[in-house]
Parts: structure tokens; C-alpha cells; sequence
């Protein structure tokens, strides 16, 4: 790129600049007129003579006065007699004018002298002819209104007429181009025919250039061909821009996306953000970090619960996606299934990446050809496939912009804590990336699993504790708040009511605000539920709910969720006698207790199913609770508009002060047992009446089997032994389930294939059985094992097609299976001859299937938990011992593997394969940590040390090698053996004896002679003598054998 600066003589010249330190430059946008100074022109000495020269100097001056050395002039700065440089320069004018520190608009048909005749005033007017200027009717200047971001407009004269921001409306009069698409430069969210619109009536000199023209807005590049024609421009320019949306379409059609844990998804919508004047310097200095490219990758909020880090995310998304730079967001929440569930984070978020990038989508599509099942796979390795490695392959693009950020709210709220780990562990791993910079924005509680990641992250990462914030500052964002808010309920309550009827101008009066203040220091929790509930009109006039929430005071922080939400319980029992107040507080517990313990939210309509309620009591129930429940309506599921009011319910201290106080073990044992006979009532065979007995569950659209399973019956199936656990559990339940089970178990693992979800079954089943070791019934103990072994046999059979647990699964169980026998009524009849099957259940517990070829090694992990296998398919597979579930996949070998082994601490597997290299592997994320490869033969055989330092291989190509387990450094070889290494292990205390053999004439241990040898004792061939333990063996030429054993215990046996 070559820029224009100002000589001490006044002259320009110009200078050559490549991409990586290109200074800040101003640029020109103008019309091109007669006169105008070329290339040529300016390097022959010609350019003074030229009318457009005017148009360098005002440039060149304007820049100067911005305090810019360098500006680009079209017009002298390509030169265009070269095609090559013509056509890079098209290519890449959007990119020069979106990098331009300042666009200057030159308007020649713009004058700040011209008078209306009419006009007698001073005041020049300029209006009229901007609106009619022609620089609106060029099609190159659309790309340099659209660019830049700032925008600055002068007259003929030089006088400065606006910019871009003050003249927004009068450019959107006059061009039609949204005010959006004006203050914000990311044109891919605009609809293409939108953007084809905007160009529509625009004229240029050359026909071709319409097209051409309009690269930058679509983000293409093409090669010039000037004589093509208009048509065929604008095809293959549309042929270029349909090409990755189909790409795009394609990869999104492949990609699941939680879309409730969007932060702009409808269960946000009406979720705060942070009112204006509020948390101002917070939410600048997180801006700040977000902008600066130079800042570290991560940036941690931490707070207790309810001081406001969903609303400061929800704020700090909507900033960042205004100005283009939001990338992804995803708001975990507890208990919603998949806004809880860690996999589905990464390919959320991968979703929102294509859609970001599109030219992403290729790379996307690659990955997951070539790995269909990756959904399915470890977070780190979805991670690393799906986000790591597309966007290391994609090439950067400049006229994109070189910043995206993620936003991860509430990670704490993640179901599963071994995933939020995970994901901590996953985020140093963005500094690798150069397409892009790739950022993320954390918040969550100071939990101890987040803080020990956090403590353990690889790379430093800038953090923020919201109670490190100054009081008077928290205490300032909170009165704010109030201010706004009840002015906007008193507003609203006048608007809908007689002015007789009117709450006061004044209404409240500060000292009812600052006691608020103080009752909500520093939980802005506090003071959005005390709004919503002076807000809520089923509930009273706002200044008598104001009175209300007033009667709470207290400086105690212990109770400051009794301030917040007694008053809005409280006003359920207003002016009811006792037994009306009993009734009102057990219905409470029912419905209200119910929904806060529920493993997944419902709606009104399924509770109702759920609790065997009449039809429209839930609704009923919770109408005066809109303050602290968030209920859209009877089809959508209830939540809480924040886990404190949980909390608050269940917390035990207040067992004997709370009327409203829920029983945490008597709700789960309720739930428990309306869930079985909900389930009783509804499950049997064939429930989808899918009638065909090879209908598999691939072939059935989700879809299909929620119409056919409401939801109240899928969370049934999915949670009743987990609410079963959390109550007593008493006889009398162990005998409820126990009569589910027996006649009904077919049915709810028929219902759990269709859903998907037989692994939560298992792990439902496993739960039950440890729970019988504590019952004295027998029968009980009995039918429980049977059931796990009938499932952990049939799991692949279950999954691929539900309906053959009545066939296949029942036909070949053992003769004395229980459950064969319970259910030998559904065995088809159309079988006249059945096949022999074995009397009892095999030693084998299950079977895992998933490899292609022979299995050479496994390992269980020192957990017992995991199982690692190795198999001539080339690949190593982690399975749930317990489940069976296929965990991950390690892809790297390539050839057959042989062994196989799990690290001491269980966070690392080794892995010997016939490719001549070891490999180690972090076990919890599947990535691929180092690949060992000085090994000349294929390896046999693999071990950890007992401290999981080292690592040592044994291979055909006779040696023994020893490294180190973290660096993957070579540590020493050795040799000896005269043929293949099968086996290697280290001894219990993990030190290894130097090795015995024999070297031209010296018996050797390790690297010491330590035993000459005479003539007549030396070896006859090579290979004539053997080590084992300490015991040495000669082979003579003679025909003799010698025998030695050297003392010291043997320390690792080869």
C-alpha cells in the first residue's frame, strides 16, 4: 500500500508500506472529475497543474491538522496502468478504508457560499445540495461510506459539514441504507439482497465496476475482467456469495445450539441489563480489556450470588454485539437442561462462530466429515475439532475484524463439575490462534472448583472480584437503579389509572429510596425482586407494596434474603384465618416447593400433569409470586428469576421461622412418587406406536418422539430415581419402585431409548442397586442385579432399535434371568423354536463395541471408573466402566495399537503403537499432549512409573527407553536384548536396577564394566547370552555355559 506524506518543501511524496506496519493513515473518499492527478502524474514532477492537486492538499492538510503523517489518495496512490496492481488494489480498497484512521468526504458539488435568492439570513445553505450531491450516486463510494468508521464530510471549500454519526438520518433519507448498517460496519448481518439494494440505483463509468464495486460489501475477492459485462460481473459475483452461505447452511443443518443460552435468545429477553449510569467504570474497563488486543485472552467477574454478573454479561454482550465484536455467548443455568449441559457448549458456540464467519464453514464441515460422531466426543476434543483447529486453518481476513468475543455467564451453573474444569483447562489454548483474536469473558461464583481452575490456568488471564469494587460505588450503580425503576412504575400505574387515583410527582421520597439502598447493599438481587414487586398490580398499589417491602428493614446481612423476598410471601396470607392459612401454605409447598427442586424446569401445564393438580392450579398458585418466578405462559417452564430465592426456601436455619420453609426430602420423596405413577399411567409397549420391530432410533425424528412423549413424562422417566435418592427412601418407597420395576421396566427402558438416553438409565439402575445393599429384601437385591445385568448386555441393542428389549434382549437372556422370567408374557410368539441360551449370566458384564479391528491392550483407570483400549483400528478409546458409554476417541496412531495405560494420578494414558511411537494423551480432556518417537521398531509395550514421572517402552527394535512423562524428553536407552521388547513394568518403588549384559569383553551393568572376561569365557555369537533378574548366561565357543547371579534384588523385570 503506498501512502502520500508532506515534504519539508511542501511537496508529496510518497511511500511504499507492506500489511504488518502500515502506519495510521487518513484517506480520501471524492468523485472522480476531469483533471484528476494519477500515479504518473505525481512521480513526473506534472501533478501541481492539475485541478484535482486541490483535493491532495485539502487531504493532506485535514490530516495534518488530525495530527496524521500519512493520507491515500485513489486517484495518484495506484497506479493503474498495471492490471495486477489494479486488481489487488479492488480487492482490497473495503480493507484500505476500514483501516483508515479518518475518511475524508470531499463534496465538490457541495458549497458552504451558496445562497438561496429568498434567503436573507447569514447562514449558508448547504443542506439541500449535500442531499443532492452525487458522491450519493457512485457505486465505489458506497463501500467508503460503509467502511470507514469515522466518517467526516466537507464542502467544496474545505469547510467541515458532519460526520457520519451527526448526519446519520439525513444519509439514511437519502441513500435508504439503514442507520444500523451507518454506526455499525459488520454489513453480514444485513440480508444480502438488502445490501444489493443499496447499490441499486448507483451508476459507475465502467459497467463492470457495479459489481466490482461491491466486493467489500460482500466480503469476496475475484479477479478483474473488464470486458466481461455487467451480467456476467453480478453472476459470478453472486456465485461467490451464495458458495459459503451454503457452506454455512450446511455445517448449521449439522450443529446442535442450545438457542434458550444465547444472551439475545427469548428466555433472556426480558432479563435486565445494566440501566444507564450504572456500573459505568466496570463495564468501561471491561470494554477496555475486550478492545485492546494486546490484553490477556480471559477475563474472570466473580461475585456471590445475586450482585449482578448476568446483568453485567447481558450488558457487556449486547455492547460487544453492537460494535461487531461479540463472537458467541452461552448463559449456563442450573436445572434447564441444556443451558446446564457442558455438551452442548462447545458446539453452541460453534454455531454462533459460523454464523459470525462464514468463510469458518468449510473447515467446519471437514472436521466433522471426517468425525461424525464429535457431538459425542470429550469436550477438549470437540474443542480442539470443532473451534481449535478450524479457525488455526481459516486465513485471516482483514476486512474482518481481527477481534471476537465469548461470553460464558454463570460457568458455576454448569451440571457438571468435572466439565467446568474442563473448560477452564480448554481456554489457554485460544493464544494459538492467529485468524483471529479470540477472546472470552467469564462470570461465575467464587466457587472452589472454578477458583482451583483458575489457580491452575496455563497462562495469566486478568480477574475481577465484584466486591473488591469500591462500597460507595455499588452503593451509587444501586440507587441509580431504584431511581430509574420506581420512577418507571409510577409512571406507568398513573398512565392506567384516574388522576384522583395518582401516585405523587415526588412519589417515593428519598428517604424510602436510601433505606432500600441500604436494605440492598450490595445485592443488586435485592433490589430488582422489590420492583418487580411493587410493580406487580396483583399484588396492591405500588406505594402500599412499597410499605410492604419497607416493614424489612435491617442491617443484618444474614437477613437480607428474608427482606428480600418475606414480602412477597407474606402478602399470600394477608387477612386469612388459620385453617385458610394452612391450606394456602401446603399448596405453597406443593407447587412452589416442587418447582425449585425440580431437576429440570416444567411448564404450569406439565406440573399440573405431574402433581395430578386440576388443570390450571399451578397458574393459580404462583399468581402473586411473578416477583420472584418467571412464568411467560402455561406452555413455556417456570424458573427462577434467581437461585437465591432457592435458598432461601430450603435454607435449613430457618426450619422454624419461615412458614413457607421447604422440606427438602419430603418434596424429592413427593416428586419421586408422582413421577412413578405418572410413568405407571402412561408407559407400556410400543408407546410411539411405531408397530415396525426394526424401527431404529436414528431414523425417528426428535420431533416425533416429543409428540408422542410429553414432557412431564420424559422428565419422569429421566429423574424419578434421582428424587427418590434425595428422600428417605424408606421401605415403603424401595416398595413402590420395586412394583414400577416389575411390571413396567420394559416399558421406561422402551421410553429412555427413544429419548436418547440410556446411559442416565444405567447410572438410575447402578443407583438403585447400591442403594439395596442396605435393605433386607432379598427379592429386591436380586431384581435390581438382574435388571443392570439385562441392560449392561443390551445397551447397544436398546439404543439402535427400543423395541427389541422385547425381542432380541428378551430372547437370548439367560434361561434363570429374573427379568426373563418376569417378562416372559412379551416374548413374541412368532419365534415357535427359540435358540439354547445359557442357564445363568456370563462372567462378562458388558460388551463395548465402537472399534473396527482386533483390541490388543486395555486398562482400567485407578479410579476403576475408566476403561483405555487400544485396538489395530489405529485408535485408543475411553469407556465408562460403569455405563459403557463411549467417552472419547484418541485419534493420532497411525497403525495398530499395542498397549496401553492409565498414569497413576489417572490424568494421563501412554499408548505404544506398531507406527514406531509413544504417545501420551491427558486422559480427562483426550488431547494429545506428546508424541515420543526415537524408537526405530514397532512398540510392544508401555508403563508408567509409580509417580507418573516417567514413562517407560519397551520395542522390537530390542531396546528399553525411559522418559520423562511431563517433557517428553528421552531420558536413556537401554539395550541388550537380542530381540523384541514385549513387556515392560516398573517395580512398586518405582527405581530401576542397572541392567546386566555382555559387551565384547565385559560384563556390564548399565553404563559401568564392572566383570572382564577371559578368552574362554567370552560369547560365541552375538546373541549367545541372556539376562533375567539378576542372573547372567554365557554361551561358549567351547560349548560350555557359564552362569552368574550378581547381588541385589531384581528391579525391573524385561
Amino acid at each position: 500500500m503506498r501512502l502520500l506524506q508532506f515534504n519539508n518543501d511542501g511537496d508529496f511524496s510518497l511511500t511504499e508500506f507492506f500489511e504488518d506496519n502500515i502506519p495510521e493513515y487518513a484517506i480520501l473518499s471524492h468523485r472522480w472529475e476531469a483533471g484528476e492527478v494519477t500515479f504518473r502524474d505525481l512521480t513526473d514532477g506534472t501533478s501541481k497543474g492539475k485541478a484535482g492537486y486541490r483535493k491532495i492538499q485539502f487531504c493532506g492538510e485535514q490530516a495534518r491538522c488530525d495530527e496524521l503523517e500519512y493520507f491515500w489518495v485513489d486517484t495518484c496512490c495506484i497506479e493503474k496502468s498495471s492490471s495486477a496492481e489494479l486488481s489487488e488494489a479492488i480487492n482490497s480498497m473495503f480493507r484500505w478504508y476500514q483501516k483508515a484512521t479518518r475518511c475524508y468526504v470531499y463534496l465538490s458539488d457541495v458549497s458552504t457560499l451558496k445562497r438561496k435568492a429568498s434567503n436573507t439570513s447569514a447562514d449558508c445553505n448547504w443542506q439541500s445540495a449535500f442531499r443532492a450531491s452525487k458522491w450519493f450516486t457512485r457505486g465505489w463510494t458506497l463501500q467508503e461510506l460503509l467502511a470507514p468508521r469515522s466518517v467526516e464530510f466537507f464542502s467544496h471549500e474545505g469547510k467541515r459539514l458532519g460526520d457520519k454519526e451527526t448526519l446519520n438520518q439525513q444519509i439514511h433519507e437519502i441513500t435508504g441504507i439503514p442507520t444500523t448498517a451507518l454506526q455499525d460496519n459488520t454489513l453480514s448481518q444485513f440480508d444480502v439482497d438488502e445490501r444489493f439494494l443499496w447499490a441499486k440505483d448507483r451508476q459507475t463509468t465502467h459497467r463492470e465496476d457495479k459489481a466490482y464495486s461491491l466486493f467489500g460489501i460482500f466480503d469476496v475477492q475475484l479477479p478483474l475482467l473488464y470486458g466481461e459485462g455487467e451480467v456476467r460481473a453480478f453472476q459470478r459475483l453472486r456465485e461467490a456469495i451464495d458458495k459459503p452461505l451454503q457452506e454455512q447452511k450446511l455445517v448449521l443443518s449439522r450443529l446442535r445450539c442450545a438457542k434458550s443460552a444465547l444472551f439475545d435468545s427469548h428466555d433472556e429477553e426480558y432479563n435486565p441489563r445494566c440501566y444507564q449510569g450504572t456500573r459505568v467504570e466496570l463495564l468501561r474497563h471491561i470494554e477496555a480489556w475486550a478492545c485492546d488486543l494486546c490484553s490477556e485472552s480471559v477475563f474472570w467477574l466473580n461475585g456471590m450470588a445475586g450482585t449482578g454478573k448476568s446483568t453485567i454479561s447481558r450488558t457487556i454482550s449486547q455492547k460487544l454485539n453492537d460494535k461487531g465484536d461479540l463472537a458467541a455467548s452461552f448463559f449456563f443455568k442450573r436445572g434447564e437442561g441444556d443451558r446446564g449441559d457442558a455438551g452442548m457448549f462447545i458446539e453452541t458456540i460453534t454455531t454462533q462462530l459460523v454464523q459470525k464467519l462464514p468463510s469458518l464453514a468449510p473447515h467446519i464441515q471437514k472436521a466433522i466429515e471426517t468425525n461424525p460422531a464429535i457431538s459425542r466426543k470429550a469436550l477438549k476434543l470437540q474443542f480442539e475439532t470443532l473451534v481449535l483447529k478450524p479457525l488455526q486453518n481459516m486465513q485471516t481476513d482483514p476486512q474482518k475484524s481481527s477481534l471476537a468475543v465469548i461470553v460464558i455467564d454463570a460457568l458455576d451453573e454448569c451440571d457438571q463439575e468435572e466439565d467446568i474444569g474442563t473448560i477452564i483447562r480448554l481456554l489457554p489454548q485460544v493464544r494459538r490462534i492467529t485468524s483471529v483474536r479470540l477472546k472470552f469473558f467469564i462470570t461465575s461464583r467464587p466457587e472452589l472448583p472454578i477458583r482451583l481452575g483458575f489457580e491452575d490456568f496455563s497462562g495469566a488471564y486478568e480477574g475481577l472480584a465484584l466486591h473488591q469494587i469500591p462500597e460507595a460505588v455499588i452503593k451509587e450503580d444501586i440507587s441509580t437503579f431504584l431511581d430509574y425503576d420506581l420512577a418507571m412504575i409510577r409512571r406507568d400505574y398513573n398512565k392506567s389509572v384516574r388522576a384522583y387515583r395518582h401516585l405523587p410527582a415526588d412519589w417515593p421520597d428519598q428517604q424510602s429510596i436510601q433505606i432500600l439502598v441500604d436494605m440492598a447493599m450490595p445485592l443488586f438481587i435485592f433490589a430488582a425482586t422489590a420492583c418487580r414487586f411493587i410493580r406487580d398490580r396483583r399484588c396492591g398499589r405500588p406505594n402500599k407494596q412499597l410499605a410492604k417491602v419497607l416493614k424489612y428493614q435491617t442491617k443484618s446481612q444474614a437477613f437480607k434474603l428474608d427482606a428480600t423476598y418475606l414480602p412477597v410471601l407474606n402478602q399470600l396470607l394477608v387477612g386469612v384465618n388459620t385453617s385458610e392459612r394452612r391450606n394456602i401454605v401446603e399448596e405453597f409447598k406443593l407447587v412452589v416447593g416442587s418447582i425449585i427442586i425440580l431437576a429440570s424446569p416444567l411448564s404450569a401445564t406439565s406440573l399440573d400433569r405431574l402433581l395430578r393438580v386440576d388443570e390450571g392450579t399451578v397458574e393459580s398458585r404462583t399468581d402473586l409470586l411473578h416477583s420472584v418466578l418467571s412464568i411467560p405462559s402455561s406452555d413455556h417452564p417456570i424458573r427462577l428469576f434467581h437461585l437465591s430465592f432457592r435458598d432461601f426456601l430450603v435454607d435449613d436455619e430457618k426450619r422454624g421461622t419461615n412458614p413457607f420453609w421447604v422440606n427438602e426430602t419430603e418434596a424429592n420423596q413427593r416428586i419421586a412418587e408422582h413421577c412413578i405413577r405418572l410413568m405407571c399411567s402412561f408407559l407400556k409397549q410400543d408407546l410411539c406406536g411405531f408397530e415396525g420391530l426394526g424401527v431404529l432410533a436414528s431414523d425417528v425424528e426428535r420431533s416425533q418422539v416429543d409428540k408422542c412423549i410429553s414432557p412431564e413424562v420424559q422428565y419422569a422417566c429421566l429423574h424419578w430415581v434421582q428424587h427418590l435418592q434425595k428422600s428417605d427412601f424408606n421401605v415403603y418407597d424401595g416398595e413402590e419402585a420395586y412394583r414400577f420395576l416389575q411390571a413396567h421396566l420394559l416399558h421406561w427402558l422402551e421410553a429412555l431409548g427413544w429419548m436418547g438416553k440410556i446411559s442416565e438409565g444405567i447410572e438410575a439402575i447402578l443407583s438403585l442397586e447400591a442403594h439395596g445393599l442396605d435393605t433386607q429384601r432379598s427379592d429386591w437385591r436380586r431384581f435390581i442385579h438382574d435388571t443392570k445385568r439385562f441392560v449392561l448386555y443390551n445397551r447397544s441393542a436398546i439404543e439402535r432399535a427400543p423395541l427389541q428389549l422385547y425381542y432380541s434382549a428378551l430372547v437370548f437372556a439367560p434361561g434363570n434371568s429374573i427379568i426373563r422370567g418376569n417378562f416372559e408374557g412379551c416374548l413374541p410368539n412368532w419365534i415357535q423354536l427359540r435358540p439354547k441360551v445359557q442357564a445363568h449370566w456370563s462372567a462378562a458384564l458388558q460388551t463395548l463395541e465402537g472399534h473396527t479391528n482386533r483390541v490388543r491392550s486395555v486398562a482400567f483407570s485407578p479410579d476403576g471408573k475408566q476403561v483405555v483400549s487400544g485396538s489395530g483400528d489405529t485408535t485408543v478409546r475411553l469407556w465408562d466402566a460403569i455405563t459403557g458409554a463411549a467417552l472419547q476417541t484418541l485419534d493420532g496412531h497411525t497403525d495398530r495399537v499395542n498397549s496401553v495405560a492409565f498414569s497413576p494420578d489417572g490424568e494421563q494414558i501412554v499408548s505404544g503403537s506398531d507406527d514406531m511411537t509413544v504417545r501420551l494423551w491427558d486422559a480427562i480432556t483426550g488431547a494429545a499432549l506428546q508424541t515420543l518417537d526415537d524408537h526405530t521398531d514397532w512398540v510392544r509395550s508401555v508403563a508408567f512409573s509409580p509417580d507418573g514421572k516417567q514413562v517407560v517402552s519397551g520395542s522390537g527394535d530390542t531396546t528399553v527407553r525411559l522418559w520423562n512423562a511431563t517433557t517428553g524428553a528421552a531420558l536413556y536407552t537401554r539395550e541388550g536384548h537380542t530381540y523384541s521388547v514385549n513387556s515392560v513394568a516398573f517395580p512398586p518403588d518405582g527405581k530401576l536396577s542397572p541392567v546386566l549384559k555382555v559387551s565384547d569383553h565385559w560384563v556390564v551393568e548399565g553404563n559401568r564394566n564392572i566383570l572382564c572376561l577371559p578368552p574362554d569365557y567370552r560369547k560365541s555369537h552375538p546373541s549367545s547370552s541372556a539376562t533375567w533378574n539378576r542372573n547372567l548366561v554365557i554361551g561358549h565357543s567351547s560349548g560350555r555355559i557359564s552362569f552368574f547371579h550378581f547381588k541385589e534384588g531384581a528391579k525391573l523385570i524385561l
